[in-house]
Order: C-alpha cells, then structure tokens, then sequence
C-alpha cells in the first residue's frame, strides 16, 4: 500500500500532476527540534531541474509542515507535511491516452485498478518520493542528534561507466578451479566508504565523489539525452554509525528491510548488500570477517565482507549497499508498441524526462535507509526497555548472557 514502518510509520500520497504531494508521519519523537529548512535541504536535492542532465520540469518543492510541531519542537502526533506540484504539462502525455508507455506502469496501472492517472505515471511517478524524502529527512535528523549515525549515498556507475571499487576484475583473478581471490574492495574504495561526504557527493552533477569518473559519467548522460534515449545506473549507500542489534529475526532482517525499502523505489531493478553477487565467488575461508577487540573495547570484524550486517542483525560495522536503476522507461524516441486495444503503432512521447535517474536517486536511497533504520532503533529500543524493567539474570550460563561492563 502507501504506508511503510512498523513504529515510525510514513504514508504518502498524490499523483505527478495533482495539487499536492506529501506525506503523514507517525511515530516520530517529541522534542525533536525541527524546522522546515531541516527537510528542504534534501527535497532541493531531489528535485528536478538542477542541472542540464536531469528533467527541465521546474518544481521548487518548497515544503510546508502541517502539524505536530510547535515553536520548533515536534510533539509526539503525526507531522503533515505538504509540497504542491506548481510546473505541471498534463497536455505532454495525451499520447498515453491511446498507447501504454513501453516498460512504464501505465499498463500494469489499468489492469490492477481498472482506472488510471491521466497523465505523468500518477502514483508511479518519481513524484511521489517527495514524501519520502521529507519523512527520511525527519527520520535522519533524529538518527544524527540521538545516535551520531551519518547515512552517505553517491552514484557508483552509470551505463558501463564504473566507479573503481574491486582490485581488479573477478576474471583476472586466477582460473574458476582455484580459490584465488582479491579483497572485496579496492582500499581506495573502502577508504571513500569510511569518508565520503555529502558535500564530495554533491560537487559534480552526477553526484559521483570520484571526479574523473564523473566526468566520463556526465559524457554517457549527455550522449543519452542527445540521442532522446536514456541510461541507467548504480546508487551504493553507506550508513556509519549503527549500533549492533538492529533487525529482526527472522523475517524482518535488516537486509531484508533495506532491500524492501530500496526495491520500492521507482525504477529500481537489484539490491546487494555488503559483498553483494560478489560474495558467491569467495570461499567461506577468505569470507569470512574476523572478529577482535577495538582500541576502545567493543568488539569489530577486521574486515566487512559482511556489509555490517550479520544474521540479519547489524555488528556495529559500516553497513553499504548497491541499488541498481534501470534506464527511465519514457524517451522520446519513436517506439513501436501497440494500443490499448491492440492496434499496432508508433509512440513517440513527449514531456520532461530524465536521461538518467540515478542523480536525483541519491537523496531517495539515503530517505529510504534513514527510514529503515529509525524504525529498527525504535523497535530494538522498545525491547531493550523492556528487558531493563526485569531483574539481572542470574540463572544462565554466562555463555548465554550478554556480559555487562561490570563483569
């Protein structure tokens, strides 16, 4: 449906040419200060028209809070937020009136509800992850002030154009009869891992911090719009700072909840969380993440094959991920297809389109994890009060039982 979260639940709503988009967000915690500068600085990062390698539609989306915020200070009941849609061209889509968009939901949309949006993809529109946006920059606001949790998205490859991430490729290294095998990821790679910043991310257009693959990236894009085509690509997200604990066994792992939430992202096609499809061609006795005893006591893994998540539940490691986005399904270019009815012809669409997703998918991904994660913050938070209200077990053997920092 249009509701995502279990104790920090956000509901969306509006098509791409209504009124208004936005969302409902309950759960939230009260105290929290906020403002509305706090969720515009993402939204300006998501919409369109920022650069000429993105759609030209001109939406501001200019956010206004509704309710459950006072004097700065959210109240504990649900946070309306809403961002009305200004530059609308419904007249660009009349073609759709007669012909379902190759690859778009203008088919699936019709068959499910019998009715559809008359123009721009309705509820299938990008549009509709401003409310995403606006809720996961609430979301991360918390996890920052609470937990010092810092969450990282960047573009890693458009088309066949790479951010370098592996030593070298899986087929130079050795034969498929032997065990030889690289790091996962290159030092370099992982060193942006640890370090990559958003204001890195946002310097080029593409939002790639690797600035000569970005431009190589920016040619791709712009070789795809001249063309009145389109290229897909790869967002990876790193989330720093998450304690151990978070996910559920067995069914709502942590894994599982991100891949949910990213999957749920318009034009997204994979998901691969640490080693990812990588991982299949490593013996478990080069895989496998080592455990010791930091400078500061805690306990680690001397590697992070793992992608910081272990069991479904979170080690305390750096968690990143990949989210693969295909190429936007509506272009320019003359198409054979066929009718609604079945009549053969040719579809040449028009309106305002992405060449490429994938830039103005990084505050998406980095909405969607901040999402996930304060949820599972809130679930695991509700247990660990839980369990503080009993008393200190005694009877179990000290295997099974959490050591506490007196023992």
């Amino acid at each position: 449906m249009s509701t995502f979260g279990t104790l920090f639940r956000v509901t969306t709503y509006g098509e791409s040419h209504c009124a208004s988009v936005g969302a409902i967000i309950d759960g939230c915690p009260p105290g929290l200060p906020l403002e509305a500068k706090d969720v515009q600085t993402q939204l300006s990062r998501r919409r369109p028209g920022q650069s000429n390698l993105t759609t030209p539609r001109d939406e501001k989306d200019l956010v206004q809070l509704q309710s459950g915020i006072e004097h700065g200070i959210t109240l504990g009941t649900p946070i309306g937020l809403l961002v009305k849609n200004e530059d609308q061209r419904p007249r660009d889509y009349s073609e759709t009136d007669l012909y379902p968009r190759p690859s778009h939901a203008d088919w699936t949309y019709l068959e499910k509800y019998g009715v559809k949006a008359s123009s721009g993809g309705g509820r299938s529109s990008a549009r509709e992850t401003i409310g995403r946006v606006a809720a996961g920059a609430i979301a991360e606001k918390y996890l920052k002030a609470a937990y010092g949790i810092d969450i990282v998205a960047f573009v890693s490859s458009v088309g066949k154009v790479k951010l370098p991430s592996v030593v070298s490729p899986p087929s130079q290294v050795g034969s498929e009869d032997d065990d030889v095998v690289e790091d996962a990821l290159a030092p370099e790679f992982v060193e942006l891992l640890k370090t990559v910043s958003r204001e890195q991310v946002d310097a080029h257009p593409t939002r790639c911090p690797h600035p000569e693959t970005a431009e190589r990236m920016t040619k791709r894009i712009i070789r795809a719009k001249e063309a009145q085509d389109s290229i897909g690509g790869t967002v990876t997200c790193v989330i720093r700072g998450v304690p151990a604990g978070l996910g559920e066994p067995v069914f709502d792992k942590l894994e599982a909840k991100l891949a949910h939430a990213m999957l749920s992202i318009p034009a997204t096609k994979g998901f691969e969380v640490g080693s990812g499809f990588r991982g299949t061609e490593v013996p478990g006795s080069k895989h496998n993440d080592p455990f010791f005893v930091k400078e500061d006591g805690s306990m680690g893994t001397r590697t992070n094959w793992s992608g910081g998540i272990q069991g479904g539940i979170s080690n305390g490691e750096d968690i990143y991920f990949r989210i693969g986005f295909k190429s936007p399904a509506t272009i320019s270019q003359a198409q054979e297809t066929a009718q609604y009815d079945g009549t053969p012809g040719t579809l040449a669409a028009r309106g305002r389109h992405d060449p490429c997703v994938v830039p103005r998918a990084v505050p998406i991904v980095e909405a969607m994890a901040s999402l996930v994660i304060m949820d599972q913050l809130l679930i695991q938070n509700a247990r660990k009060t839980a369990l503080s209200l009993l008393p200190a077990i005694t009877t179990l053997p000290p295997t099974m039982v959490k050591p506490t920092a007196s023992s």
